[in-house]
C-alpha cells in the first residue's frame, strides 16, 4: 500500500477505536491534539501498528498537515475519527494518481451512515459545471499527492475545523494541480451528534478569510456580503472574528489566477 491514512482526533477515544476497526489495511497515523480521555494510550494498546503522535497545540486541521509530513508514502488519505475508507478505495485512488502525474487530489464519494445517503457536498461536486474537476472537497473523503499538499502549505491551523478545505483546494489548483471528484473511490462517514458544535460560525469566518486571502477585491467583497447575509443576527460576531485575522491575511494574501477565478464564478462563488 502506497497510501497512508491520517486521522486528526481529540477526546473521542471510543469513536476513534471503532473507526480504526473499520479501516482497510494501510499505514496509519493518528495525530492526537491534546486529548484528556486516554486516546493515545488506548490506540497504542488496541492497534499497535498505528503510529500515534501526540501534540499539545490546538492544531485543528493543521494536524492533518503534520500527519502528512510524517507519512512515508507518496499518497495520503484523510479520515476523521468517525469516517473510514471502503476496502477497495485506496487502491483505486492509487491507480488514478499513477495514471495522471498532475493529479493532486481526489475527492471521494462519501456515504453518510447509518442511512447510506450521499453526502450533499459530493452531490454538488458530481453535478457541478466543472465536473469532474472540483474547487473544494470534504477532508474526511480526500486522498492527496503528499508532495503537492506539502508544497502548497497544507491545512492552515488558524482555521481549526470548518470550511478549511477551500483554501487548500484553491492553492493546489493555483499551483497547477488537478483536483477530481471520483465516484468509484468511496469513504463512509458516521458524524457524531456534537460534530457541528461551533462549526457553522467557523464555516462563515473561514469563508471570509478564504475570500480575503485568495479572491480579487470585488469578488471578496461580494462573498463577504453573501456570507454576512446568511449569518443573520450572528453577522457582527462573524465579521468581528474575521477582522481579527486581518493583519495575518494582509501578509498572506495571494490572488488566484484569472482562470480559477472564472471557475469560481461559474460555480456561483
Amino acid at each position: 500500500m502506497r497510501t497512508t491514512v491520517v486521522i486528526a482526533t481529540r477526546n473521542r477515544r471510543e469513536r476513534l477505536l471503532e473507526t480504526l476497526g473499520r479501516m482497510p489495511a494501510a499505514p496509519m497515523i493518528v495525530v492526537d491534539t491534546g486529548s484528556s480521555d486516554g486516546t493515545a494510550a488506548a490506540v497504542r494498546r488496541a492497534c499497535p501498528d498505528v503510529r500515534v503522535v501526540e501534540v499539545d497545540q490546538a492544531l485543528g486541521a493543521g494536524a492533518r498537515t503534520l500527519g502528512a509530513r510524517l507519512a512515508a508514502t507518496p499518497y495520503v488519505a484523510f479520515s476523521d475519527d468517525d469516517s473510514w475508507w471502503a476496502p477497495d478505495a485506496l487502491p483505486r485512488a492509487e491507480a488514478r494518481f499513477d495514471a495522471d502525474p498532475r493529479l493532486g487530489l481526489i475527492a471521494a464519494r462519501i456515504i453518510v451512515e447509518p442511512d447510506g445517503r450521499l453526502d450533499p457536498t459530493c452531490e454538488r461536486m458530481r453535478d457541478s459545471p466543472l465536473a469532474p474537476e472540483v474547487r473544494g472537497f470534504v477532508a474526511c473523503g480526500a486522498v492527496v499527492r503528499r508532495d503537492a499538499l506539502l508544497a502548497c502549505g497544507g491545512f492552515e491551523p488558524r482555521f481549526q475545523f470548518g470550511g478549511e478545505e477551500e483554501l487548500v483546494a484553491l492553492d493546489l489548483a493555483a499551483a497547477g494541480w488537478r483536483l477530481r471528484y471520483a465516484d468509484d473511490v468511496v469513504a463512509h462517514h458516521a458524524p457524531a451528534d456534537d460534530e457541528r458544535d461551533g462549526r457553522d460560525f467557523r464555516d462563515m469566518r473561514n469563508a471570509l478569510w478564504t475570500a480575503w486571502l485568495r479572491r480579487p477585491a470585488a469578488a471578496a467583497l461580494a462573498r463577504t456580503r453573501s456570507v454576512l447575509a446568511d449569518a443573520g443576527a450572528s453577522a457582527p460576531m462573524v465579521l468581528g472574528a474575521a477582522l481579527r485575522g486581518l493583519p495575518w491575511i494582509l501578509r498572506r494574501r495571494r490572488v488566484v489566477p484569472p482562470q480559477i477565478e472564472r471557475e469560481l464564478r461559474a460555480l456561483g462563488g
